[in-house]
């Protein structure tokens, strides 16, 4: 029996658009904008300047900070300046390195040939790849992946899990690095378990609604200390606090990380990043989006250099059936609806979804009528009407009593609820509001 969590919402899955592409390789645009903020923390530091020409794999911009990424650049050409650009998650214009490719990729020196001793790496080396690579959280979290192989020294890692639940509707490119580069993420998952102390306990999480992928991580998984756990298909399975939960029975304490419990959970999409860094020399300038939704004309998973303008991904699916209302870069839960088809892929990019006005139908929202739907499904525990109640009157303490922070902000509340209420909007402003008020305290307090 596949193993689940308490709570959770079954939205359509929808994956059957996508879930049959194989990954193809879409040509770079002739200008490309690469942000330098791909990642939770300070924007990269720009290191080059307008006129530059820099090669395919180049280091562009550097961590401005242990809780930063660097940049790199995902062709070679000319910079033609650092511009504001739309960024597709603040949702405003952002500092961005554009640059003019030339369509020779000509690469760096940075960019290494295959080691074939890539398990001979140490644990500090392994994470100073990880490092120079700009390698950052790629399930959307976007977390700097250095800062996460690197627990407090108090802190015994036992158990690695990669997640390949994709849960979200839509989403198949993890599906698809699944069925397509299995030795690159199972070699990934290694290194993760040598960085962290050799680890003991090492898993690949699949929501059983991805047999084939399944069976082919059981395959290649045969003869090693590596299981494969099918999980319940069930939305937010792939957060990382419900998979622990699922699979170890394990409890991340409030307030707390995957490692207080002794757990690192990390996307089979980091996993083939960290290996392409470690084995091939390949730091993150490209990723697998999917793009799909109702409209589009066909569906695809492209392997797509950072930078890309989205326009371009959607041109090459054939455009659409009808005029695009919403575009959302992500899933359909927790992704960001976009105002324009000229934001950029970044790393954190999983998916570009297309939907027409059938499916965009705005509902109004209405008065709470107490039913608790969303006190049912909510994976967290959480009251979920009543912190946002506190949010929407601005009592932010109150609504930190209530434990605001420590919602996961999946949206099954909101997908539940009868009266249509804004609660993920509520919540999430609450959290931002709590956050700036203990940074202002710890600033007093200096």
């Amino acid at each position: 029996m596949p193993s689940s969590f308490i709570g959770g919402v079954h939205p359509p899955g929808n994956k059957r658009y996508s879930e049959d592409c194989a990954i193809e390789s879409l040509q770079p645009p002739e200008i490309l904008f690469i942000p330098l903020s791909q990642h939770i923390g300070a924007p990269a530091k720009p290191i080059v300047k307008k006129g530059d020409r820099v090669l395919l794999g180049q280091t562009i911009g550097e961590p401005a900070g242990f809780v930063s990424a660097a940049v790199h650049s995902s062709v070679s050409g000319t910079v033609r300046g650092i511009e504001l650009y739309p960024h597709s998650v603040s949702g405003k214009p952002e500092p961005t390195i554009v640059i003019v490719n030339d369509g020779l990729d000509e690469r760096a020196e940075e960019i290494a040939p295959f080691k074939e001793d890539w398990e001979s790496v140490g644990a500090d080396k392994i994470r100073e790849i990880v490092a120079s690579a700009g390698i950052v959280g790629m399930g959307g979290a976007t977390f700097p992946t250095l800062v996460k192989l690197s627990p407090p020294k108090n802190k015994r890692i036992d158990t690695v899990l990669l997640n390949g639940a994709e849960c979200e509707p839509y989403l198949t490119a993890d599906h698809r690095l699944m069925l397509e580069f299995p030795d690159d993420i199972i070699k990934g998952l290694i290194l993760i378990g040598k960085a962290l102390g050799d680890a003991g306990r090492l898993g690949i999480c699949i929501e059983a609604n991805k047999p084939d992928a399944i069976e082919v991580m059981k395959k290649h998984t045969e003869g090693t200390n590596i299981r494969v756990y099918p999980l319940k298909v069930k939305y937010p399975q792939g957060a990382e606090k419900q998979m622990i939960k699922a699979v170890t029975g394990r409890e991340v304490p409030s307030g707390g990380l995957p490692f207080d419990c002794g757990c690192y959970v990390q996307n089979v999409g980091t996993a083939k990043a960290i290996f392409d860094a470690v084995g091939r020399g390949i730091p993150l300038y490209q990723r697998v989006v999917t793009v799909s939704g109702p409209i589009i004309n066909e569906p695809a998973n492209f392997m797509v250099r950072i930078g890309t303008p989205v326009s371009a991904l959607i041109e090459a699916c054939g455009g659409t059936t009808e005029p695009a209302t919403k575009i959302i870069s992500g899933g359909p839960m927790m992704g960001l609806a976009q105002s324009t088809d000229m934001v950029a892929v970044i790393k954190g990019t999983s998916a570009i979804l297309l939907f027409g006005e059938e499916d965009t139908e705005i509902k109004i929202e209405l008065p709470c009528i107490n039913c608790a739907k969303c006190v049912d499904v909510c994976p967290s525990f959480l009251l979920p009407t009543q912190i946002a109640r506190f949010a929407e009157f601005e009592n932010f303490e109150m609504a930190e009593k209530m434990g605001a922070l420590d919602c996961i902000e999946c949206g099954s509340c909101a997908y539940v609820c009868p009266s249509n209420r804004k609660l993920v909007q509520y919540i999430r402003r609450a959290k931002s509001e709590i956050r700036a008020i203990k940074a202002k305290n710890r600033e007093k307090e200096r």
